[in-house]
C-alpha cells in the first residue's frame, strides 16, 4: 500500500509541533546565509517563520538550493519544529529538506523603500508583505466579528440592492447607470432604506456590502467604493440606538485585541484607545455642546451654530477622549431628510454621529427615522426629492409604521483606525479611487 504524503501544516499551527517533523508550504520573503548556515523567511499566508538551513543536516545541492533560491518562490519545506524565544512566533524550523516548487522570478517589490503609487500599481503582490497583511487579516476578524455580533443579537442578515433608482440621502455623488438606453439607475450608497422594511418584517435587520459614492475627493478618508454595515431595528429610540452602535464598535475593538495580537505587533499599533473602546462608556455630546467647544478651545476652528464639521472639527472633538464619542441633537436642516425631530425641538434631528480618536473622524452615523407618514411626505417635498421613486418607503408608513432606529458604519474608516492606517486605501483589498482603477 502506498503511503500518503505527509500534511503540510499551517505557520500559525507549528507552536502545537514543537519538537516534530513537519511539511510547511508556502513562499520564501527573504534568505540570507553565514558561511554553512542560511536563513530563511518563509510565509504562507497564515504566519511567517524562519527556516534554519545547516550546511551538516542537509546534502550539498540542497543547501546550494537553499542559498540561490530567489524572493517569492513557492517552496515546500520539511524539518523539526524547534522553540526559540527570540522568534515572534516562539518556534523555527530546522529544515531536512528543500523542494522549489516555482521560482520567484525578478520579484518587483523589493526590501528597499518603495513609493506609494508604485506599491499601488502593484497591490495585486503587494498584499503578501506583512502590512498590508496584517491589516487585511484585521480586516478579517472584523467582518467575522460583525457576523457574530449581529447574530448573537437576534439579527437577521438582509441584503439590499446594489442598483437603486434614486439617491437615499437626496445628494448628486451618484454613479449613473444606462439601463440599455431606456432607463437610468445609480449604484447604491447606502442600503438603509430597504434595510427600513426589513426591520418591519423582521424587527431587526442588518446590510452588510458595498456602497459607492462619486465624491471627487482625493483625502484619506474617501473611497469611490467602501463596505458599510447598517442595522436597523423595529421599536428601537434614538438612545438605544446610540447604545447598540457603542456596543458594536466596543466588542469589535475586544475582538481585534484578543485575536489579532499578532497583527498589530506587526503594525506596531499602540493599543491604548483600543483597550479603552472594549471597555465602553462612550462620552455623548450634544451638536451645541460640539460648537461650544470647538468655539471656546478649539483656536481656528471656531464655527458659527448650524454649521457641519469638516475634518479638522471632527478631529478636536475626538481627541478630547480616549475611545470614541458621540455627537447627537443635530440640526435638522444638515441633516437628511428621513430623520426623526425632537418633540419638544423640532429644529433638531434624532440623530448621533461617532467621532473616533486619534485623527480618524466619523465611524458611524445613526438616527431614529420619521415614521409618521405626513411628515415623511412634507420632508420628501422640502428637499425636492422625486416622489415616484420613494412611494415604496412612504408605503412602509402607511401599513403598521413604528417608531425605529438604525446607523450606518463605514468598514474601511473602523479599520483604517483600528490599524493605525494613514489612509483607507490600506484597508481595503484593491482600493477603487478617483485616481484608481488599477489593478
Amino acid at each position: 500500500m502506498t503511503a500518503q504524503p505527509e500534511a503540510p501544516i499551517r505557520i500559525e499551527a507549528l507552536p502545537q509541533h514543537v519538537g516534530q517533523d513537519v511539511t510547511v508550504e508556502g513562499w520564501l520573503t527573504g534568505v540570507r546565509s553565514s558561511g554553512k548556515i542560511a536563513f530563511l523567511q518563509v510565509r504562507d499566508g497564515s504566519g511567517f517563520v524562519q527556516a534554519v538551513v545547516a550546511a551538516s543536516d542537509v546534502s550539498e545541492s540542497t543547501f546550494e538550493s537553499a542559498r540561490a533560491v530567489d524572493q517569492e518562490a513557492a517552496v515546500r519545506i520539511h524539518g523539526q519544529v524547534k522553540a526559540d524565544e527570540r522568534a515572534p512566533s516562539g518556534v523555527e524550523l530546522t529544515v531536512t529538506a528543500l523542494d522549489v516548487v516555482a521560482s520567484g522570478n525578478t520579484y518587483p517589490i523589493t526590501p528597499k523603500e518603495h513609493g506609494v503609487d508604485f506599491l499601488f500599481d502593484r497591490r495585486h503582490l503587494h498584499v503578501r508583505h506583512r502590512r498590508p497583511w496584517a491589516m487585511l487579516r484585521i480586516r478579517d476578524v472584523v467582518e467575522r466579528g460583525i457576523h457574530d455580533f449581529f447574530h448573537e443579537q437576534g439579527f437577521l442578515r438582509f441584503d439590499s440592492p446594489l442598483f437603486m433608482p434614486t439617491s437615499v440621502e437626496g445628494t448628486t455623488d451618484l454613479f449613473e447607470i444606462d439601463l440599455f438606453g431606456e432607463d437610468t439607475a445609480y449604484l447604491a450608497q447606502s442600503g438603509q432604506l430597504y434595510a427600513e422594511a426589513g426591520a418591519m418584517a423582521f424587527g431587526k435587520v442588518y446590510t452588510f456590502g458595498p456602497t459607492f459614492r462619486a465624491e471627487k475627493s482625493k483625502t484619506r478618508r474617501h473611497l469611490l467604493e467602501f463596505w458599510m454595515i447598517e442595522p436597523e431595528v423595529a421599536y428601537l429610540d434614538h438612545a438605544g440606538n446610540m447604545d447598540l452602535a457603542e456596543a458594536l464598535v466596543s466588542y469589535l475593538a475586544g475582538r481585534v485585541l484578543r485575536e489579532a495580537d499578532a497583527e498589530l505587533s506587526i503594525l506596531e499599533r499602540d493599543r491604548t484607545t483600543l483597550e479603552a473602546t472594549a471597555k465602553g462608556g462612550f462620552a455623548r455630546l450634544t451638536y451645541a455642546e460640539a460648537i461650544d467647544r470647538l468655539n471656546e478651545e478649539g483656536g481656528d476652528l471656531a464655527l458659527p451654530y448650524g454649521e457641519d464639521f469638516g475634518a479638522p472639527h471632527e478631529t478636536f472633538l475626538g481627541d478630547l477622549y480616549d475611545r470614541p464619542v458621540f455627537i447627537e441633537a443635530w440640526p435638522t436642516n444638515i441633516k437628511p431628510f428621513y430623520m426623526q425631530p425632537f418633540d419638544d425641538h423640532p429644529e433638531l434631528a434624532k440623530c448621533a454621529d461617532m467621532i473616533a480618536p486619534e485623527g480618524y473622524g466619523e465611524i458611524v452615523g445613526g438616527s431614529e427615522r420619521i415614521h409618521d407618514l405626513a411628515l415623511l411626505e412634507a420632508r420628501i417635498k422640502e428637499h425636492n426629492l422625486p416622489q415616484e421613486a420613494f412611494a415604496w418607503y412612504v408605503d412602509l408608513r402607511r401599513h403598521g409604521s413604528v417608531p425605529h432606529s438604525g446607523f450606518g458604519m463605514g468598514l474601511e474608516r473602523l479599520l483604517a483606525w483600528f490599524t493605525g492606517a494613514k489612509h483607507l486605501r490600506e484597508v481595503v483589498p484593491f482600493p477603487r479611487m478617483l485616481t484608481r482603477m488599477y489593478p
